[in-house]
């Protein structure tokens, strides 16, 4: 009986703006515009047109110098000049506790995060499960926390499974009412140990041999040295808008649309590999960012979660200070630095290529990688299928001879188009990956380990920089959508 050969998966595709070569839509049109202004110049002065025509192509030059990641020197000008007047300012400080600016006795979340509120519902089963609102975008996020089963000595048909199921699950969102945005949490962190000594000690017999009691109480000493625990977080983003309250629906609202859906969705993870999942309260979420800001109190949590709860409001869950940099973010006593992904994988690739990225690894005290998704409905994914393939034809039939990778994108673009007609849907993703560490030597070394786990995992990482606090915060269980937050309009950003 011969073997079936394994998997691949793929045809993933970029969303390209169309435009004459390099240049986007927006360079497009300021050219041909330049070129118009300068038609009609001449008809007045030739030496003025002769000008305007050199002042349009040092303009143009920004636009048409990329680089391997395909961010031009426009949008490099546009976030050195909006880093370096924001430090003028001061937004790259924080600084709350008694000492801060914000409200005395607080360590709110900075940032994006800043203004967010907190509350917590029953859902129709009655746990209880925290919903994060957010005021600037009038979206309200609820946190499901999985226990994943991992991959290890299992079959690739149980493997290809969870996959389907997990496209299943994903192509699903698309008909959530009021859903804008999911994300997928993976952390690797150093395991305290207090979970295994709450085990031991509460199962201990007190009549046990003295040399069990020992070998036990050596076994709580020293198997958490080297080990690591995994967390996985699945954050679901709504939209509070509606006709109650004005156009927009409070935490109190949504609490009640919410807290018959959860369930439902918790239970459809449990096939995609997930392991069973459960809402996250508030007091969890809450110990979860506070851990992400700073490290270091992982431990004391965890002894005060085994005595009855920590009692940690939203309040307190951010850190006492915080400074960004341009390549990195330091927040109370560690150093962060964080990569968003600019290309996919190219080709075909198998299940488990992102394994080494999310495993633990010895050089990095905490890492965060965060898979971002935007379904889009029936609709939109129609019309979004289509501009693509009409881009790629008319990018592929610019030049006389078609390039290769032209040719392979128009394949794509058809692929995708077909299977959206045939009832596929469509989801746009990205990732983001976070590497923290305790001293800021350790920075470099966290950057080169991140280097050779994003080449096993066939992506392209490019290193946030301008933005790491936002980075930082879009790549907790929070739900923030990054692109909701812009003060360019996506629209005129994938332009350029």
């Amino acid at each position: 009986m011969s073997q079936s050969a394994p998997r691949t998966y793929g045809n993933w595709r970029q969303p390209t703006s169309p435009g004459l070569g390099r240049l986007g839509l927006a360079g497009t049109a300021v050219m041909f515009g330049g070129l118009l202004v300068i038609a009609l110049v001449m008809y007045l002065s030739w030496m003025l047109a002769v000008g305007l025509a050199v002042v349009l192509g040092i303009g143009m030059v920004p636009m048409l110098v990329t680089d391997r990641h395909g961010r031009n020197g426009l949008q490099w000008m546009t976030a050195r000049t909006a880093w370096s007047s924001g430090k003028s300012k001061g937004q790259h400080l924080y600084r709350s506790g008694p000492l801060g600016r914000i409200p005395v006795g607080t360590c709110r979340l900075p940032g994006l995060a800043a203004a967010s509120t907190l509350h917590e519902a029953h859902d129709a089963y009655g746990r209880p499960f925290a919903i994060l609102s957010v005021p600037a975008t009038n979206h309200h996020t609820v946190v499901l926390t999985c226990s994943a089963d991992g991959a290890s000595l299992v079959d690739s048909e149980q493997i290809d499974t969870w996959v389907a199921y997990w496209g299943h699950w994903l192509s699903q969102l698309a008909h959530e009412p009021r859903l804008v945005a999911a994300s997928v949490t993976v952390e690797a962190a150093p395991d305290t140990g207090e979970r295994l000594r709450r085990e031991v000690e509460g199962n201990i017999s007190g009549d046990a041999p003295e040399l069990s009691k020992y070998v036990l109480r050596e076994v709580v000493e020293t198997y958490p040295v080297g080990s690591a625990q995994l967390a996985t977080r699945v954050a679901l983003t709504y939209s509070g808008a509606g006709v109650h309250a004005g156009g927009r629906k409070t935490a109190a609202d949504m609490a009640l649309e919410l807290g018959t859906r959860v369930p439902g969705l918790a239970n459809g993870l449990q096939m995609t590999g997930a392991g069973p999942a459960r809402p996250m309260g508030a007091e969890e979420l809450a110990e979860a960012v506070r851990v992400a800001y700073d490290p270091s109190v992982a431990g004391l949590i965890e002894q005060a979660r085994a005595t009855g709860g920590s009692q940690l409001t939203w309040n307190e869950a951010g850190p006492i200070a915080s400074q960004e940099s341009w390549d990195h973010y330091r927040h109370d006593g560690a150093f962060s630095i964080t990569w968003s992904m600019s290309e996919a994988p190219r080709g075909e690739v198998y299940a488990n290529v992102l394994t080494r990225l999310v495993a633990p690894h010895a050089d990095i005290t905490r890492k965060r990688i965060t898979l971002l998704y935007r379904p889009h409905d029936a609709g939109t994914a129609a019309r979004l299928v289509e501009r693509d393939r009409k881009d790629a034809l008319f990018r592929a039939q610019q030049g006389k001879m078609i390039q290769a990778r032209d040719s392979a994108a128009v394949s794509a673009a058809d692929q995708s188009a077909r299977e959206e007609a045939t009832g596929a849907g469509l989801v746009r993703f990205g990732m983001l990956v976070t590497a923290t560490v305790s001293n800021y030597e350790d920075l470099e070394v966290a950057n080169a380990a991140i280097d050779n786990l994003s080449a096993t995992a066939r992506l392209q990482l490019r290193r946030v920089y301008g933005s790491q606090a936002s980075a930082f915060a879009a790549a907790l269980p929070l739900g923030l959508v990054l692109p909701n937050h812009l003060k360019v309009p996506q629209q005129l950003r994938e332009a350029m």
